[in-house]
């Protein structure tokens, strides 16, 4: 396959295997999901979506959190690992969201970028899940599809959301990094590999011969 049937292929495929997508990390509003992406760093998912009811039930707006001391927010989030930086950046932005911002998330990288605990890719979901900005967040899993599909080379993460927006089409970002996401886990794990099970990986790896 070329690039181009390569890229088709795999929408097609997708689209196929998961018509309907809902966010993986669950949430009520632009400013709960970024709190539940800040915390998903290093850890599953589920896992988050375990621990945040809890907090979310104390405070799901800045104005909450803040009451909130750094303490005891990482006291409720400590199962998810790296509490104390987690926990001093969900205080420190939504202070910052309430002094410059009336509480509101922003909508740009440049301002998501600028906040406490927030990176590239957390900025990219907020954007793209929360207000249809369209962004490619590049995971694990889209990183090592990327690489296992001939798309990218591997190099970076950096590299690889580059060429995830050069090859794919911009209208399809929002919805196709989380079917990648999802075909990753449940399809081309890291471990426990198995390529019969792996149509899109096997389609393309038999499509050289």
């Amino acid at each position: 396959m070329r690039k181009a049937e390569k890229v088709k292929f795999i929408i097609d495929t997708l689209e196929e295997i998961y018509p309907e997508i809902s966010i993986p990390l669950a949430h009520t509003s632009p400013y709960t999901l970024l709190i539940a992406v800040l915390l998903s760093a290093q850890t599953t998912d589920a896992r988050v979506n375990q621990i945040t009811p809890t907090l979310f039930a104390k405070a799901d707006n800045p104005y909450d959190m803040v009451l909130l001391t750094v303490d005891e927010i990482k006291e409720i989030i400590k199962p998810l690992g790296l509490s104390p930086q987690k926990s001093k950046g969900i205080h420190g932005l939504s202070q910052i969201l309430i002094d410059k911002y009336e509480g509101e998330v922003p909508q740009t990288f440049e301002a998501l970028e600028a906040l406490p605990s927030v990176g590239h890719k957390t900025a990219s979901v907020v954007l793209s899940q929360a207000f249809g900005i369209p962004t490619f967040p590049v995971d694990t899993h889209i990183h090592r599809l990327m690489y296992r599909w001939g798309l990218s080379d591997g190099s970076s993460v950096t590299q690889t959301e580059k060429d995830a927006k050069r090859l794919f089409p911009k209208e399809k970002w929002n919805k196709l990094h989380i079917q990648i996401i999802l075909y990753g886990r449940e399809y081309s794990p890291a471990r426990g590999w198995n390529l019969d099970k792996d149509i899109i990986t096997k389609s393309i790896i038999q499509s050289k011969k």
